[in-house]
Parts: C-alpha cells; sequence; structure tokens
C-alpha cells in the first residue's frame, strides 16, 4: 500500500524537554523527538494524536 504525502504530520520539537514532566519525556523521546529542532514524520492515527495532545505545547504540528 502506497503512502501519500498528506498521511503524514510534521512535528518539530520548539520547546526544551528540561523542566517537563517524564511522561511528557518519555513521550517526545517515543515520537523520535530528543533535541530542540528535531523534526520527524509520524503517521495520522489515534495514538500519534493522542501523543501530540500530551506534549502539544513543546510541539509544533503541520500537515505534510
Amino acid at each position: 500500500m502506497a503512502k501519500k504525502a498528506n498521511d503524514c504530520l510534521t512535528i518539530k520539537l520548539t520547546k526544551s524537554l528540561i523542566g517537563a514532566k517524564k511522561d511528557q519525556i518519555a513521550t517526545a523521546n517515543s515520537l523520535g523527538l530528543r533535541k530542540i529542532g528535531d523534526t520527524v514524520c509520524q503517521p495520522v492515527n489515534a495514538a500519534t494524536q493522542g501523543k501530540v495532545a500530551k506534549i502539544i505545547h513543546l510541539i509544533e504540528v503541520t500537515e505534510a
């Protein structure tokens, strides 16, 4: 099954994880975000949307 370009969310870490709760740091790491400026493309599904909602104050999300 071929993926379309609009089947992913581009997520960029814009704020530091220093001072964030441990579960928020774990969520960012599970998305592949470790340093400020890291950008990943994740599929659009319920799991990804839940992770984004948990750390929305630390990230910037765009649809790719």
